[in-house]
């Protein structure tokens, strides 16, 4: 009798163990099957992304970093490169399309799978303006630090009261996108410094006049704004400069208010005035 209840008892332990090793492969082999199914969707998935789409669809352009340009304009300037899909799109064809626009300064393109095309464009930004002639009339131009003429496309930067006309360039027959003499660039950059302190100076002086030399040397001539004296000084323009010709300003005009002329450029302050009989005399002033 206990013979049949052992016997009957592994009988029922070896029945049950293969229902659970059945019920085991069951569970494995759906997990397989789950995972066939998934890795054939994920690589479906994968080359629709990476080869359908930039294969399939043309490229979708996003331009950042415009201020005075709109992205129509951007996009019309590049509209045969925009008709591709992204594996025919060419970055380098683009760039050089855009840096073409004399505003400009510089184009970086980054590309991203599908089809994203991201364009950060750098503009010029205006150190100065001048007038040049185009054709029977005249127009005002901006000067970047690097000496670049480029004209602005909105009116943003006529309304910037920071920066200063320049006058006496020989830029009359030097389009757009070329550079200005290279003697004045030094110019150009010591306005962008003194641009970039905190204190407007350039607010009060409506005109730099640049007067050649001999030797490839110039000299200038400033206006101030609220005065009908005339300054003259070197070559070299930085804050002290403009400090001390604000102070010589006021003080010889509390001297002398008829005054036409100040000199600053030998060390000393001196003066000429305007007289009634239409003839000049000089004055010094020492400190």
């Amino acid at each position: 009798m206990s013979d049949f209840v052992f016997q009957s008892l592994e009988g029922f332990e070896v029945g049950n163990s293969k229902k659970h090793k059945k019920s085991k492969d069951s569970k494995t082999g759906l997990i397989k099957v789950f995972v066939a199914i998934f890795s054939i969707l994920l690589i479906c998935e994968l080359a629709v992304y990476f080869l359908v789409i930039p294969c399939m669809e043309t490229v979708d352009v996003s331009f950042y970093g415009l201020k005075n340009y709109s992205n129509q304009m951007m996009m019309e300037k590049i509209a045969s490169t925009t008709n591709k899909n992204f594996i025919s799109f060419s970055a380098n064809e683009a760039k050089s399309m855009l840096t073409t626009i004399p505003g400009i300064e510089d184009v970086e393109i980054v590309r991203r799978f599908p089809n994203k095309i991201y364009i950060n464009v750098k503009e010029r930004e205006a150190v100065a303006m001048t007038f040049v002639s185009d054709g029977e009339r005249t127009v005002s131009v901006q000067i970047d630090k690097n000496g670049v003429l480029f004209s602005p496309n909105s009116n943003s930067v006529s309304l910037d009261k920071s920066i200063p006309l320049i006058s006496g360039i020989p830029v009359e027959n030097i389009p757009e996108g070329m550079r200005i003499p290279q003697k004045y660039r030094a110019l150009m950059e010591q306005i962008a410094e003194i641009r970039g302190l905190s204190q407007n100076y350039f607010a009060a002086i409506s005109e730099i006049h640049v007067i050649p030399k001999e030797y490839g040397n110039y000299e200038l001539v400033l206006y101030p704004i609220h005065s009908r004296t005339r300054i003259l000084t070197g070559r070299q323009l930085n804050e002290e400069a403009l400090q001390y010709m604000m102070v010589a300003l006021d003080v010889v005009n509390t001297l002398e208010p008829n005054v036409e002329e100040i000199d600053l450029r030998y060390g000393s302050v001196s003066y000429r005035t305007r007289s009634n009989a239409g003839h000049s005399y000089s004055g010094e002033y020492l400190e």
